[in-house]
């Protein structure tokens, strides 16, 4: 067997007979040169925009993760947040939906650290109304003791 430029020749030799027969199998679907080196430039010159389209659907899907944590996060501590810190991401969430709906991935990411930074203000709301609890029962323990240890 031979193989050159998609045309393999095979021969085959009987034993018996001592008859030899040859075939010549043709490639006839096969791409020309020009074929190849056409669709080789056609998958670089969209590589970028591919890349381009993977990065704002990776940024979506991370915007999508951080808009369930927010809404969740926001139902479960509003009550106890300031109304800036509410309102401010209640906009940022927006912000960040409104955005969705466009390919621009950094712009996706730009409002996506918005909403984060938004969001750490939860941390720090319920730090402070923590602290100023304790201070004002510093006093006191649950079992009624001084600081001091003794009974009051």
């Amino acid at each position: 067997m031979h193989a050159q430029n998609g045309i393999v020749n095979v021969a085959a030799r009987d034993k018996a007979t001592g008859k030899q027969q040859n075939v010549t199998i043709q490639s006839s679907g096969g791409l020309s040169d020009d074929q190849i080196q056409r669709m080789v430039r056609e998958a670089e010159q969209f590589a970028s925009a591919d890349a381009a389209r993977k990065e704002a659907i990776e940024a979506k899907n991370e915007a999508d993760t951080l808009l369930y944590s927010a809404e969740r996060n926001l139902s479960e501590h509003k009550s106890k947040l300031p109304a800036d810190v509410v309102t401010g991401i209640e906009t940022a969430m927006a912000d960040l939906r409104g955005v969705m709906d466009g390919q621009e991935s950094q712009a996706i990411k730009d409002k996506i650290n918005a909403l984060q930074q938004q969001l750490m203000k939860i941390g720090t709301a319920l730090n402070q109304q923590a602290s100023s609890s304790d201070s004002s029962n510093s006093g006191s323990d649950k079992d009624g003791e001084s600081a001091a240890g003794g009974k009051q």
